[in-house]
């Protein structure tokens, strides 16, 4: 049996906000963008501990195509999505979340 999903509240924007941009630099690029989302997330809740550590217990579920990862937490009860975020950003953003 998977664990489902829970989002961190800002994740939805964090993932709105880069569509957006990525979709205003060519059209249907947002769409590939959130394609690739989804089959990691889909990768993720296939098997949890198939991305390593960033820190501590937190993994990252790395996009092939774009310069972004999934960060998350393995909870007994669910697995708890904390950020998507660009990796060139500074990672205290989404650090001080867990």
């Amino acid at each position: 049996m998977s664990l489902p999903l829970d989002f961190h509240p800002s994740v939805r924007d964090e993932i709105d906000d880069a569509h957006d941009w990525y979709e205003q630099r060519r059209s249907g690029l947002g769409r590939d963008f959130l394609d690739e989302i989804q089959a990691v997330l889909t990768k993720i809740i296939a098997n949890p501990a198939r991305f390593g550590f960033a820190d501590a217990d937190i993994r990252e579920g790395l996009l092939p195509r774009f310069p972004y990862a999934i960060y998350y937490r393995v909870l007994s009860d669910r697995i708890r999505v904390l950020a998507v975020y660009h990796a060139s950003r500074d990672p205290s953003g989404w650090q001080s979340r867990a």
